[in-house]
């Protein structure tokens, strides 16, 4: 009797197992002398903030809270905000600012504008962390720096607490929780989802909270992480607008309660879809590639903030051994620049040793031999290893692509010419085609 041949057995494939990519709570964290994981920054740093913070609700006097516009800061200000009202700070005594588009708080307007608002203290979350004046010239306006972007420069005479040296790296929002939490019993009931959104905001919607992370097992109990993702994808909306309407995402995370009232917010509703059409227009952009195929550059011309997203959707699509990096570059969001957000390739992530974005920004860059680096100015490779961008204006970005030798040819890889040969008369199989005619 013949034994049946099973399906699996005939023409199957041995499958290539995939490469398995570390959870990002996995890394090595920082110790101190005695052994102890020194997270998510020095003790000594955060016990400064708290005493700030308790400084500023006894003082009654006027606070401005200066949130970057995205969905870490926003809500890394409001946990602010919450906790400087349970411990006693009267809420018409506390101010927001939020920046203009294209700008930061470093520029000389964005500073008097700052110091018009006459505060006597000055709360900066998820921004700042850059060398330069005061965060306003009024001397005896105290100031507060909390981040988690890579820097060993700050605003003078501020007092600094900073993540970004201490892996797994907090987002503000998570940051700010624990330096809050400790002030307040409140702020762990009342401020744990917006520590969740601010979180997923920045490291993505499917994060494993695992240790030295807290355990939000009761967040996610009273609100689904579905819900929590909804709401941030809402809150991030109206800043990518062309309107670049920040105001309208932070009222709404203010005035809420809960998650829950976000995801029926109007305003928000309309920005999200106004930016998921814009998205799908450019979505589609086909990349071209440096010469050595480590970078790959998509170019689009777009008013609204979405060329960050579109790099993160192209990070886990496109795959290569040579691929480390995934470059949008929009020259529409501010007249004469190209703005760039940069995310490393899904299939680099766990590569030895570590893609380093802003590091091979700025290899690149120290190629040229004349002032390129100067002439771009600050605000190249900001940002963090893993994702990183720029604002630089559109002359110089050009010669960035010329250093990149951007759209040129690779060079024969020695050896393989016959194989090389074959490939361009056999077609791919899988090829992107099909995906670029959808745009």
């Amino acid at each position: 009797m013949k034994r049946k041949t099973t399906e699996s057995s005939v023409g199957s494939k041995s499958k290539r197992p995939k490469e398995a990519i570390p959870d990002y709570c996995d890394v090595e964290p920082r110790r101190d002398e005695r052994q102890g994981i020194m997270w998510p920054a020095p003790e000594e740093a955060m016990d400064e903030a708290r005493e700030f913070l308790r400084k500023c609700a006894s003082a009654q006097q006027k606070t401005l809270i200066v949130p970057d516009k995205d969905a870490d800061g926003l809500d890394a200000g409001v946990i602010i905000h919450r906790t400087l009202t349970a411990l006693g700070l009267s809420p018409c005594l506390i101010d927001v600012y939020l920046v203009k588009k294209g700008t930061n708080i470093h520029d000389e307007e964005e500073r008097a504008l700052m110091q018009a608002k006459d505060p006597k203290f000055v709360i900066v979350v998820d921004q700042g962390s850059r060398s330069g004046p005061p965060v306003v010239d009024d001397p005896d306006v105290q100031s507060l720096i909390i981040d988690h972007h890579l820097s060993d420069e700050f605003p003078k005479n501020a007092t600094v607490v900073s993540a970004c040296h201490y892996p797994p790296v907090a987002t503000s929002a998570l940051l700010t929780y624990e330096i809050c939490k400790p002030l307040h019993p409140d702020v762990a009931s009342k401020c744990g989802y917006l520590c969740a959104m601010g979180t997923h905001g920045d490291l993505g919607t499917t994060l494993k909270w695992k240790q030295p992370f807290p355990d939000m097992a009761e967040t996610f109990r009273a609100y689904s992480k579905k819900t929590i993702n909804d709401a941030v994808s809402l809150i991030n909306a109206p800043r990518r607008t062309a309107k670049f309407d920040v105001v309208s995402a932070w009222e709404a995370l203010l005035h809420a309660k809960d998650p829950k009232e976000i995801l029926s917010n109007k305003r928000l509703l309309e920005a999200r879809a106004e930016i998921n059409e814009e998205v799908e227009r450019h979505t589609h952009t086909p990349p071209k590639f440096s010469k050595d195929g480590k970078i790959a550059v998509l170019r689009i011309h777009s008013a609204a903030q979405v060329h960050p997203v579109i790099a993160t959707r192209w990070a886990g699509h496109l795959q290569s051994k040579a691929l480390e990096i995934v470059m949008v570059a929009n020259a529409g969001y501010l007249p004469g620049m190209v703005n760039f957000s940069c995310r490393i390739a899904r299939c680099a992530r766990n590569r030895d040793p570590p893609v380093n974005i802003i590091s091979s920004l700025k290899a690149v860059a120290d190629l040229d031999t004349t002032d390129l680096v100067q002439r771009m100015g600050d605000s190249f490779a900001r940002g963090h290893k893993e994702a990183s961008g720029g604002i630089i204006p559109a002359a110089e970005f050009e010669e960035l692509m010329a250093l990149m030798r951007v759209g040129e040819k690779a060079d024969p890889v020695p050896g393989e010419g016959a194989k090389a040969k074959k490939n361009t008369t056999t077609p791919q199989k899988n090829n992107l085609m099909n995906y670029f005619a959808k745009g």
